[in-house]
């Protein structure tokens, strides 16, 4: 897999991860320059899940991104596609409950979770629309859902110095501190072939989610979306056509940036 895009085979990406599993968090903390670990505490943070709920986190890859639910006293599964990411996560923390699975048909019953997560994973999703939708499926009535995800630099100069470091810098330091330079290359392209955050915000009405806000982080290198499924089962969906309208005004009573 050398270039990215959004038909990406779910076996090959599968197979990519599995490569990178043993150094995959090392080697984000390296390349996020330490970001990584502030980005998922503000996940957590705005996931406000209590002791005994329960949270699916998606793309948990090796279970960083679950730990803290897991030492809070939440019940978290941590679900992910890649068995080498859940082969490393589940020796590492054998107490987090790892559970394989594909994130456009999730292996769990309706309305099985009170909240749902996944970051910086959806990118690499095949069917992204569907994903949104499985995960509106199996989050309870009036649960959360938190998506971190790369995005666009809201300033133009940083937009630019970011494009740079992504295609530049980032293979680079990967070919020194990676198994598998390669994939970084495929990860640089996924996050510049990702929509931005109002086309996320807009996807997320589109599958049924409510209350759909964001908040930059990094001046818009990350995006966190938040939203809520329906209280009601029955609650009427909203035009397509209209969805887009509301996005703008909705952004900017929202939006924070760090």
């Amino acid at each position: 897999m050398n270039r990215a895009s959004l038909e990406k085979r779910p076996d090959e990406v599968a197979t990519m991860f599995d490569d990178v599993a043993p150094k995959y968090d090392v080697v984000n903390d390296v390349l996020s320059m330490g970001q990584t670990r502030r980005w998922r505490r503000i996940v957590v943070e705005a996931m406000d899940v209590k002791r005994g709920q329960r949270v699916l986190d998606l793309a948990a890859g090796t279970g960083s991104s679950s730990e803290p639910y897991a030492d809070a006293g939440v019940d978290v599964v941590a679900c992910d596609f890649s068995l080498g990411m859940l082969k490393v996560g589940k020796r590492r923390r054998p107490d987090i409950n790892f559970i394989a699975g594909d994130a456009t048909n999730l292996p769990f019953a309706d309305n099985s979770f009170d909240a749902t997560t996944i970051s910086f994973g959806l990118r690499n999703v095949n069917q992204p629309h569907k994903a949104l939708e499985e995960m509106l499926r199996v989050t309870k009535p009036g649960g959360r859902l938190v998506i971190a995800e790369f995005s666009a630099p809201v300033v133009p100069l940083w937009r630019t110095m970011y494009t740079e470091y992504l295609m530049r810098a980032l293979p680079a330091i990967a070919t020194k501190v990676s198994s598998n330079p390669d994939a970084y290359v495929y990860l640089a392209e996924s996050i510049r072939a990702w929509p931005d955050q109002d086309h996320l915000a807009a996807w997320l009405q589109e599958a049924g989610w409510t209350d759909v806000t964001y908040r930059n982080l990094t001046g818009g290198i990350v995006a966190v979306h938040r939203a809520r499924k329906p209280a009601a089962e029955h609650a009427e969906s909203v035009p397509v056509a209209k969805l887009r309208r509301q996005i703008k005004p909705r952004r900017q009573a929202n939006t924070e940036s760090r």
